[in-house]
């Protein structure tokens, strides 16, 4: 990336960040009173229903598997489009998936996508963002029991909520609601549609990737109902050596655009949801682990993830199962709702502000001259 892109990035983000909303929008609070966590509930069970979503299990199947988890999510989004008017382009993004490590053979997988074009800016577009398929403890196992309730069921149904309610709304900016396939086999279909958007030329402003957000009794025996973090990265992993020395001599190091987001994020939300606490988490995401909003990091795009508080690993990547009286496996009944309700809420507040927000500014600079006390930045 450009020295001059990265200031466009900061300066915009910091922007962003300094905005004061000095009262909550009528529209938002009517937006996230909307938001129904009997809505999600029903949602997250549908998609347990399929029995596994893996991405590479059965493609024809009209109940079970990948292929049917997805006809269901994308016959659910073109409702959503009927419902506010046609509003919604709602449209699978195929791709062939080469062979891997968790992938034996070439294999078509597809993610679901419904974009809200804005009013003004069609082709600047705000990311949230969540992944449909599944797994159980072993990452090829396709024909298991995997019901995914909350990695990433929640997520999944946090973003068709978002596209349910949003819908009915007009933004300037256009928003994508997108469920990536393919994030348990490596992170598939994020890195498909991120080098996408960068090739076509569409401006990704930021990205919300949601991914087990429902969960609020820890492995560590914490149970917690109050909180959600927000993870970013600090040194951004597009780079080159402008902006490495640009980080190094006016002192970026904790002020990325992805990290200026979560800022952001946690400004707006916590306005609009009383007793409920953004916890930002200055690295990129949990140790040895990964999710669908690096990709987009790695194209050079703001974007961070939101997962749960306290992770419980009992019920994560676990074939369903009791074993010396503990109970293993990601299913409906360890999912709270309202919990995973006001995560959504939290998305909802922050992508309308985004999305209405002023346009970035065009190359802006910082001003060398005397030594002063103020930093001057200018742009076009």
């Amino acid at each position: 990336m450009r020295l001059r892109n990265f200031l466009i990035l900061l300066l915009f983000s910091s922007t962003l960040f300094s905005q004061q909303l000095v009262k909550r929008n009528s529209t938002v609070v009517e937006i996230i009173q909307k938001i129904s966590a009997d809505s999600i509930k029903r949602n997250i069970e549908k998609l347990v229903s399929f029995y596994t979503r893996h991405s590479l299990s059965d493609t024809i199947s009209q109940n079970r598997g990948i292929g049917a988890a997805r006809r269901w999510i994308k016959s659910e989004l073109e409702r959503y489009s009927r419902e506010s008017g046609g509003r919604l382009k709602v449209e699978f993004d195929e791709f062939i998936a080469p062979a891997g490590p968790r992938v034996p053979k070439p294999t078509k997988m597809a993610n679901v996508i419904a974009t809200l074009p804005g009013k003004i800016y069609k082709d600047k577009v705000y990311i949230v963002s969540a992944h449909y398929d599944s797994r159980a403890g072993d990452a090829l196992d396709s024909t298991g029991f995997a019901p995914g309730a909350n990695d990433d069921g929640s997520g999944t149904a946090a973003v068709l909520e978002l596209a349910r309610v949003l819908s009915k709304y007009e933004f300037d900016f256009t928003i994508m609601f997108v469920l990536f396939a393919g994030e348990e086999q490596g992170l598939l279909g994020s890195r498909h549609l991120a080098k996408k958007l960068k090739d076509s030329g569409i401006v990704v402003l930021g990205v919300l990737n949601n991914d087990i957000i429902g969960n609020t009794e820890g492995g560590n025996g914490i149970v917690d109902n109050t909180r959600v973090r927000v993870f970013s990265e600090g040194l951004p992993i597009s780079r080159d050596e402008n902006m490495l020395r640009l980080i190094t001599q006016v002192g970026l190091e904790n002020d990325s655009p992805s990290r200026q987001l979560a800022r952001y994020f946690k400004e707006v939300a916590e306005r609009y949801l009383d007793n409920f606490q953004i916890e930002l988490i200055f690295r990129r995401d949990r140790f040895l682990r990964g999710g669908d909003h690096t990709p987009f990091n790695e194209q050079g795009f703001p974007a961070v993830r939101i997962s749960e508080m306290n992770e419980n690993y009992a019920r994560q990547h676990q074939n369903v199962r009791t074993e010396k009286g503990v109970k293993y496996g990601d299913l409906p009944e360890f999912v709270d709702y309202e919990y995973c309700a006001n995560i959504t809420r939290a998305n909802a507040s922050v992508l309308y502000h985004l999305a209405n927000a002023p346009h970035p500014p065009q190359n802006p600079v910082i001003k060398i001259s005397e030594l002063e006390y103020d930093t001057t930045l200018k742009w076009d």
